[in-house]
């Protein structure tokens, strides 16, 4: 249905190809403006009349789709009604209100707000695509109804649950302003379009750098999926001309990088209550200096690509081990990157490093060279076995003890310490009172994650003394432990 305005000194015609009606006055829409919490899909024509003069724009649309436009209205006109209630409340009872209900009133019409934003957003897509304008002006015969984002139908009316989801990330992004999301909505997939962004997981990238410089593994104690992205091997020289020695070269890696991420989204869930976002961290331990401006441009890029393209997919940016001239850097960039991307960095200095991460990532699920327990080709331990908490005060000690009632078995265990600085010290406890202790651990200054274990030749039981020798700070102590058959070497030499 193609419908044109014509303007009049004392009238306002709406004409249309298959019905013919027109309105001569504004008595019908000043009727719809003072009631208009009552519309129903009794009166459609009204309903679309009211849309074209409300809105004031040539609107092309099949007559289809009238039901879908009134649908988008009504719940529009329902939630205006909804927040006219909320304001009623409020000012009947102004100045009797307490602080928590004021704040109360506030999240409603917050909710309300971005509930608004959010059917307006869908309506403006449902537009876009059965126009076929959302990817630009159309080539003749060419139709995009069928658009998904990262496997998720972007039409509305197909009800697929992450539609929502997706368009949320957009709204929340650019502050629920629907205009401004629609356009990076649709500056997001012209990009992927010509960037070719769908076909980058099947092409063949990173060479080297995978499992040295990016890699994917575990997840946060939310569910999380964890990218981490480590530049020490970027340091060597040869390396780094072998990353960033041309201007292809540097396209190559911010390929990469993309990839990467394209990766971590393959392993999220856009639904209701699913996890649709991921933790990258990023350690600069021997990272190239700010001397090395491709390695500087090429990180630029790939900040202003993720902020762009990819909004509210990242959880949360840590970054550790960062040296001094990297915050003076980030200060600067902080002009061109968002407020919401800002807010997502985390920085731990290299102190801090275990008991930064392991605040917000389970220690089975992080590498044990950032204070985690989780080993590659492990034989011993998955990220299923779970670990338990000690928490050790200030200038007090704490002990572990992992029960061996049986003998020819052996015990085999896992501790870690967020943020380190313990003294920590293993031994073997046997019940026999006429046996001795057998020390496994000296006092030590612990550093890092341990793993020991001990074959069992009599009933006892294996202490772990930690020892805390700040006065002021707790330290928290993550620890596992298995016990497993074992057949003596002897034994085995004997036969």
């Amino acid at each position: 249905m193609v419908v044109e305005r014509k303007k009049k000194v004392s009238d306002e015609t709406i004409m249309e190809d298959d019905m013919n009606f027109s309105i001569n006055n504004d008595e019908e829409l000043d009727h719809l403006e003072d009631d208009q919490f009552d519309l129903n899909f009794n009166n459609l024509k009204t309903v679309f009349l009211y849309f074209i003069n409300r809105f004031r724009f040539h609107y092309i649309v099949e007559y289809s789709n009238i039901h879908k436009l009134c649908t988008c209205l009504l719940s529009l006109f329902e939630l205006k009604k909804q927040n006219w209630a909320l304001f009623d409340e409020q000012e009947k009872s102004d100045g009797e209100m307490s602080e928590k209900e004021l704040d109360e009133m506030e999240k409603k019409l917050r909710k309300k707000k971005k509930k608004r934003a959010l059917i307006e957003f869908r309506c403006k897509v449902e537009e876009a695509i059965i126009g076929n304008y959302l990817l630009g002006k159309p080539k003749p015969k060419e139709h995009h109804k069928e658009i998904s984002l990262w496997g998720v139908p972007l039409l509305p009316s197909k009800g697929h649950e992450g539609t929502d989801v997706l368009l949320q990330k957009f709204l929340k992004a650019q502050r629920y302003k629907v205009s401004d999301a629609f356009d990076m909505l649709k500056n997001t997939l012209k990009w992927r379009k010509e960037y070719k962004a769908d076909e980058i997981l099947e092409e063949k990238l990173g060479g080297d750098l995978q499992n040295l410089v990016g890699f994917l593994e575990g997840k946060d104690r939310e569910g999380h999926p964890l990218w981490f992205h480590a530049n020490a091997a970027l340091r060597d020289r040869e390396m780094y001309q072998r990353t960033f020695g041309t201007d292809e070269k540097c396209e190559e890696f911010l390929r990469w990088m993309v990839q990467n991420m394209e990766k971590g989204i393959q392993r999220l869930r856009f639904e209701k209550g699913g996890v649709d976002s991921i933790v990258q961290i990023t350690d600069l331990k021997n990272s190239p200096g700010p001397a090395m401006k491709e390695f500087r441009s090429v990180s630029k890029k790939a900040l202003l690509l993720i902020q762009d393209h990819y909004p509210e997919l990242v959880y949360k940016n840590i970054v550790i081990n960062a040296p001094f001239w990297y915050y003076a850097r980030h200060i600067l960039r902080s002009k061109i990157i968002s407020h919401k991307t800002k807010a997502k960095f985390i920085f731990a200095h290299q102190s801090k490093v275990s008991k930064t991460l392991l605040k917000f990532i389970a220690p089975e699920q992080l590498p044990v060279r950032y204070g985690g327990l989780k080993r590659d080709d492990d034989d011993e331990f998955s990220p299923a076995d779970k670990t338990s908490e000690l928490t050790v005060k200030g200038n007090f000690a704490g002990t572990i003890e992992f029960p061996a009632p049986e003998t020819g078995v052996t015990i085999v265990w896992d501790v870690t310490v967020a943020g380190w600085d313990v003294v920590y010290k293993e031994e073997f406890l046997p019940e026999d009172e006429g046996s001795y202790r057998i020390q496994l651990q000296n006092q030590k200054k612990m550093g890092e994650s341990l793993r020991n274990s001990f074959y069992i030749n009599e009933p006892g039981k294996i202490v772990i003394t930690i020892e805390n020798p700040t006065f002021n700070s707790k330290k928290t102590v993550y620890y596992r432990s298995k016990v497993k058959p074992t057949v003596p070497m002897y034994i085995l030499f004997n036969k």
